[in-house]
């Protein structure tokens, strides 16, 4: 019974290897999707007054890359999870 039960259980069958590295994809792919985001919200951009001139312009974008990952990483705004759940549905078709 215990074998039936965890069958029944697992919608997918891919190898949890697999779904770590399909988790890694989509989880950047949103990152990359927020960094634009931020970028066109002009998250990063340097002020007017008290700005940090030209290394504040230079390490911008590596902010803004690290404040998407990390957002995506908690949750983000769930792109991540359903371009997850696809990539598995394609993997477990095709194999």
């Amino acid at each position: 019974m215990d074998g039936i039960s965890a069958v029944t259980s697992t919608p997918h069958r891919t190898e949890p290897a697999k779904d770590e590295a399909l988790r890694a994809a989509a989880e950047a792919l949103e990152a990359q999707f927020l960094t634009e985001m931020l970028k066109s919200a002009g998250f990063g951009e340097a002020r007017e007054a008290f700005g940090g001139g030209v290394g504040e312009e230079q390490f911008s974008s590596y902010l803004r890359r690290e404040q998407a990952t990390e957002m995506a990483r908690t949750g983000g705004v769930g792109l991540a999870e359903s371009i997850f759940d696809s990539l598995k549905r394609r993997a477990d078709d095709a194999g």
